[in-house]
């Protein structure tokens, strides 16, 4: 189900505010990744794959998830996951099929948006990876509110 304008940006205000309010008791920052993917998979039922690649001796390992089985290694500057690290921003892909070096770890998938995670210094740790079995499920307003939950990992 694709909510309104309106009512995704409800959404995510209630989101980030329970996720606050969850995950300031710890700065383990496994334990937030698990809690915000546990909150925005069950929260937002578009999404088919909520959860979080860690960037670890130079590759991208599959941290906390909610959702079908992931690919636990993704191939070195391939992909969308890649694609956030490297150009150090949020990638929205409308149709995972016109991707070029799109990794299908679920064939249901459609469309997808990264953000990139980042430590208390700055530095990327990983990305906030979300699918949706939908086409065309992502839009600024995902972008800019993904952004927001993902900064609360280095609170």
């Amino acid at each position: 189900m694709i909510l309104s304008p309106g009512k995704k940006v409800n959404r995510y205000r209630r989101i980030y505010k329970q996720l606050h309010n969850l995950i300031t008791v710890t700065d383990n920052s496994i334990a937030r990744m698990a809690t915000i993917a546990a909150v925005l998979h069950h929260k937002m039922e578009s999404f088919s794959w909520t959860g979080f690649y860690i960037l670890q001796n130079e590759d991208l390992i599959v941290g906390p998830y909610q959702g079908p089985i992931a690919c636990q290694l993704l191939e070195k500057n391939r992909g969308v996951c890649w694609s956030g690290i490297n150009k150090q921003e949020v990638v929205i892909v409308p149709d995972v099929s016109k991707f070029k070096g799109h990794i299908a770890c679920d064939p249901r998938s459609r469309s997808e948006i990264v953000i990139p995670v980042r430590d208390k210094k700055k530095r990327i740790i990983g990305v906030l990876d979300v699918d949706s079995n939908s086409l065309d499920n992502f839009d600024e307003t995902d972008s800019f509110h993904l952004k927001s939950i993902a900064s609360l990992i280095s609170l």
